[in-house]
């Protein structure tokens, strides 16, 4: 399958136009410095991420991507095809997940996982390649940001007018995590995003329509500041937003509090980071931040098979202790967050760095937002363990399917309350 042929005529016209450039000597592009791949790249190789990819259709991604890069001869050209690829990845992952175009393959198309490999092998060939004309650090990390933002949905958040009446929700989701323990992982999260993102929804106000973002699980990439790149241009012009992650087994909880804490758990690079959440803004900021979703009719809604909690537990350092404590019923005044409702992992940063910047944009009165956690997806009996276990299962896609349609129906009974 061959699903990034959408041609813009950048290498055509090069080559017509004789722009060659001059060869490099091997000593000069060693110079260059292409990097190692990933940590997380690495696991690209595997037997099940390559089952994933074939399975799905997404397996020529990288190769034509690579093939495409190979064919440039300059950085603008460059960017061009990985801004064109990049898009067209997120695209195809999408309509694929919603039921659009070809499945590619038997892979269940509610699989959030055939995009976060392919995008993988895509960083990985820009992280490696070696171009005659030479690129330099800062140029290779500006091709890594462009795909990023472009195969994630970043730069793809299309709302209709206010003029429609439409209203706006925005979703973020998470790539799969703890690939070491089990490589087979998905993220429910991240395959609610695909299936939700360009729908629209019916309410009580009218119509709602969702767009969706996806986010790496890399402590580096919060800490330069992507989750408030992502979001400020869109938390004032949304009525209503949710960042979404795989938490607990068996149930869905809406998180009370975030806590301005990172617990030091290593990422997908296998990278820990322990400390205060770094945030350019502001100096001090808050230990912790609450949510303004409605969680009391989430929570008492029937939404789906799953129940749903109003999670109010935070660990804390209270004033004038040194010891964490926790309290089942959020944090007292003037305490040091250990934990946020959420934990001190990602899914916790990315609810304290929304809800802090919801609130620093002053919107934490007029625009109800917070972080939902879904249950853990789990593999049917019988296949369990990652060892010998098969991608996929019926169970499996059956929960999967269960967990997006829930996620849905808590946006709508969330709308329906909030936007009256």
């Amino acid at each position: 399958m061959n699903f990034l042929r959408v041609r813009i005529g950048i290498l055509g016209m090069a080559l017509l136009a004789g722009l060659v450039a001059p060869a490099t000597t091997a000593a000069a592009r060693a110079a260059q410095g292409a990097l190692t791949p990933t940590v997380e790249e690495q696991r690209l190789d595997k037997a099940a991420p390559q089952e994933i990819l074939r399975r799905s259709g997404f397996d020529s991604v990288a190769p034509d991507f690579a093939r495409d890069l190979t064919r440039t001869h300059s950085f603008e050209q460059a960017r061009g095809i990985v801004v064109r690829d990049g898009t067209a990845l997120w695209r195809h992952a999408v309509h694929r997940a919603q039921g659009r175009g070809p499945a590619g393959g038997d892979l269940s198309r509610d699989d959030d996982r055939p995009l976060y490999w392919a995008r993988l092998g895509m960083t990985r060939d820009v992280r490696t390649w070696e171009p005659d004309f030479g690129i330099g650090d800062a140029q290779r990390s500006a091709l890594l940001d462009q795909l990023e933002r472009t195969s994630r949905g970043r730069s793809d958040i299309r709302y209709p007018s206010r003029a429609t009446g439409i209203k706006r929700i925005l979703v973020t989701g998470f790539d799969p995590f703890t690939l070491d323990q089990d490589i087979r992982i998905s993220n429910p999260s991240g395959a609610v995003a695909l299936a939700l993102d360009g729908k629209v929804i019916q309410t009580d106000s009218g119509p709602a329509r969702i767009e969706a973002v996806t986010f790496p699980v890399r402590w580096q990439d919060f800490a330069n500041g992507t989750v408030e790149r992502t979001l400020a241009p869109y938390l004032p012009k949304v009525d209503l937003y949710t960042t979404v992650s795989q938490g607990r087994t068996g149930r869905f909880d809406v998180e009370r509090t975030n806590g301005a804490w990172r617990g030091g758990y290593p990422d997908n690079d296998n990278i820990s980071s322990t400390g205060t959440i770094p945030v350019a803004a502001p100096a001090t900021p808050p230990q912790w931040t609450t949510t303004t979703l409605p969680y009391k009719a989430i929570v008492t809604a029937h939404t789906g098979r799953f129940p749903a909690y109003d999670h109010t537990e935070v660990t804390e350092i209270p004033t004038g202790s040194t010891e964490p404590v926790v309290r089942p019923d959020g944090p007292t005044p003037g305490s040091t967050a250990r934990e946020g409702g959420g934990g001190n992992y990602l899914s916790n940063e990315i609810a304290y760095r929304a809800t802090l910047l919801r609130d620093r944009l002053g919107l934490h009165d007029t625009l109800p937002g917070g972080h939902v956690h879904t249950p853990v997806l789990q593999f049917g009996a019988g296949n369990t363990d990652p060892a010998t276990g098969k991608i996929t299962d019926p169970q499996f896609v059956r929960n999967r399917l269960a967990i997006i349609a829930q996620l849905r129906s808590i946006l709508t009974t969330a709308a329906n309350t909030a936007l009256k």
